[in-house]
């Protein structure tokens, strides 16, 4: 889905909400092999290395954080957990994997992550969700783990009744991922946007919850 750097989001850019949604209190939700914790201004140095590879930034209009100190500076914002103006909760995780999960033959050195997770909460019970995997944990199934996590987080504590993930056309990955976690694409938006010298198509998908009152 759609962002690389969680620090250069829809949470930093929308406004147009309106009305108040509030936070439900702060948990670290767990998978079978992550833990996802909340973001922190203290994770920039962990996460800086998986993050500067260009490799993650081929179809989005971002590239990769200048330093740990602009990371911190960004996840200082995010870390409010809201807009501005209150209207919007920001969700930001660091995918890290549990202790004695095991890469290969060896077993995990502490603190390592794999990635992040955002999702944008709106007054209206819809959310968009994007995710970043570091290239290193590419093809091992972390983003669907940590975005079917997510995915339960925002319909059992926030009650959402769409979630929203947006994708350039090229992104096979994030689309597979997509369609996996039940999204159905609902549209297609012919050069929405334009960056790194080529125009970028758009997918919309959309994941309807039809259970909540």
């Amino acid at each position: 889905m759609r962002i690389a750097d969680p620090g250069v989001s829809e949470q930093e850019t929308e406004d147009g909400s309106v009305g108040r949604h509030t936070a439900v209190e702060e948990t670290t939700p767990e998978t079978e092999r992550l833990l996802l914790e909340p973001l922190l201004p203290e994770h920039a140095p962990f996460l800086l290395e998986g993050l500067a590879d260009e490799r993650l930034y081929r179809f989005i209009p971002t590239d990769a954080p200048e330093s740990a100190e602009a990371l911190e500076t960004r996840y200082r914002k995010l870390s409010s957990r809201r807009s501005p103006d209150c209207s919007q909760v920001w969700l930001n995780f660091a995918m890290r994997l549990r202790e004695g999960t095991t890469l290969g033959d060896g077993a995990v050195p502490r603190a390592t992550y794999v990635g992040t997770l955002e999702a944008t909460v709106f007054p209206d019970r819809s959310a968009y969700i994007a995710y970043t995997v570091f290239v290193p944990f590419w093809r091992q199934g972390y983003a669907r783990e940590g975005c079917a996590r997510i995915l339960r987080h925002l319909l059992e504590d926030y009650r959402v009744r769409v979630v929203v993930a947006e994708m350039d056309t090229r992104n096979a990955a994030s689309v597979s991922l997509a369609e996996a976690l039940g999204f159905e694409r609902v549209g297609t938006t012919l050069g929405a946007d334009h960056f790194k010298g080529s125009v970028s198509d758009e997918h919309r998908y959309e994941l309807h919850v039809d259970v909540n009152p």
